[in-house]
């Protein structure tokens, strides 16, 4: 009890701003790490040919539906556990944790034997052209068996985050990456296993993770408690954890959608487009994870600020996101913006490939300050419960705006509509959270008068 009083404390009394980069840094690394499970994968299999590589880009959107499983329960209950520990409600939020992870387990199951019960079907719906099928399938069919653990993977990792012991959850996503990177060239060319030596290894080291994040629970390093005694399948957990969590779903859904989108109209193109647009999702994807880990260091202190209507902190805490983010993240545009080039190198050296994803990379890049704002303002809406505001934030970037123009530009432009639809999704969405957060902003300086 007296290390839930004293993390209270911190989380209400410590300096916002070393509080927030105390909570950031270790959460940066965690979706660093999260992000380069797949990375490790398309670097070590485009060394097998272009349509190696393009069949991971397909079955990347695989990966994100169960990551959006796991991301949902994860983010939902976390911070739903984020406000009632700062409510002082620590009952409640062992019930909502215990929950989250058993669903979470449960449906990962599901979606992975529905998936490779349909897996032919499944990698033709998401953008795989007849040559890449086979290659797509041999990856699908091992990952789909590693679903139930990589979701609880996720699940647990937001929660740790969530009561401010962020390191406990790098720790077990920094293992099983590393050992991720140790089996890839083992097993895909020293065994001679290819794709499959890849999903293999990704597999085996997400189930790694998922034994050292559970040790933390089990040896009680957590302040939370993780007991089917907690259980409870109740509707205002359920209410809580979706209301709250939904964004992620969309976001996550829907980054899954705009991967298809990419996949379906790159193809007139080629796979080489394919290849140059899955890598380029891979690049950006592990730019924006150092993005959205940072915002989740923003949440919890959201999170227990709004709980315990420390509306100053709150406001504090996000204009300190906001400079800090869009300053860094246009020096990291910026950077990648002149490499663009190597970094596809680093992959393939298909001269049509390294074109394509070189100029698609350059785009994006510009406008990354723009991402940053647009991140966070979705997130300090999710973490303090406005559900709605972040869930039409989350929604624009890769539907409302993006599925549209992906869809017309390239008929007019050819691939370079498909470079572009990003960039323009970017500038609207921008403008979209400055009509949210502006009066958001000004409640918060009231509500801080009030109280």
């Amino acid at each position: 009890m007296l290390k839930a009083e004293e993390n209270f404390r911190r989380m209400t009394e410590q300096p916002v701003r070393r509080l927030v980069v105390q909570l950031a840094i270790p959460t940066i690394i965690s979706m660093l790490i999260t992000s380069f499970y797949s990375m490790t994968d398309t670097i070590f299999v485009s060394r097998l040919g272009t349509t190696s590589s393009a069949a991971v880009g397909v079955v990347y959107s695989i990966m994100s539906l169960i990551q959006a499983i796991g991301i949902t329960l994860g983010q939902g209950s976390a911070n739903t556990v984020a406000r009632l520990l700062g409510e002082k409600k620590r009952k409640e939020a062992d019930q909502v944790f215990s929950t989250a992870f058993a669903t979470s387990m449960a449906l990962g199951l599901l979606f992975g034997v529905i998936a490779l019960a349909f897996r032919h079907n499944f990698v033709r719906f998401l953008g795989a052209t007849p040559t890449i099928e086979d290659e797509a399938v041999r990856y699908a069919s091992i990952i789909l068996i590693g679903s139930p653990w990589m979701t609880v993977c996720y699940t647990m990792n937001n929660n740790l985050r969530s009561e401010g012991k962020a390191y406990l959850g790098m720790l077990g996503m920094s293992g099983g990456a590393l050992l991720n990177v140790v089996l890839d060239p083992i097993l895909i060319f020293t065994l001679g296993m290819g794709i499959r030596g890849a999903a293999l290894a990704t597999v085996i080291s997400q189930f790694f993770s998922f034994v050292v994040l559970f040790s933390h629970f089990v040896q009680k390093r957590s302040n939370l408690t993780l007991s089917f005694s907690h259980i409870r399948l109740k509707w205002w957990i359920y209410r809580s954890i979706l209301s709250v969590g939904s964004p992620s779903l969309i976001r996550t859904l829907l980054h899954t959608v705009s991967a298809i989108c990419l996949n379906v109209f790159s193809a007139p193109f080629g796979d080489g487009a394919i290849a140059a647009m899955s890598i380029t999702t891979r690049v950006m994807q592990l730019l924006n994870s150092a993005l959205i880990g940072f915002g989740q260091g923003l949440q919890p202190v959201a999170g227990f600020s709004w709980g315990a209507k420390r509306y100053d902190r709150l406001k504090e805490a996000f204009l300190f996101c906001v400079q800090r983010g869009v300053l860094v993240f246009s020096g990291i545009g910026f950077v990648c913006f002149i490499w663009a080039r190597e970094i596809m190198l680093l992959f393939l050296s298909d001269p049509q490939v390294v074109d394509i994803g070189t100029t698609a990379i350059r785009l994006q890049c510009l406008l990354m300050p723009l991402s940053a704002f647009n991140t966070l303002s979705g997130m300090v809406f999710q973490s303090t419960g406005h559900g709605n505001a972040s869930s039409v934030l989350a929604l624009a970037r890769q539907g409302i705006f993006f599925v549209p123009v992906v869809a017309v530009l390239p008929s007019l432009m050819g691939i370079g509509g498909v470079q572009l639809a990003q960039p323009i999704a970017d500038v609207a969405t921008f403008i979209l959270s400055l009509v949210y957060i502006l009066p958001f902003m000004k409640r918060l300086t009231r509500l801080a008068s009030v109280g």
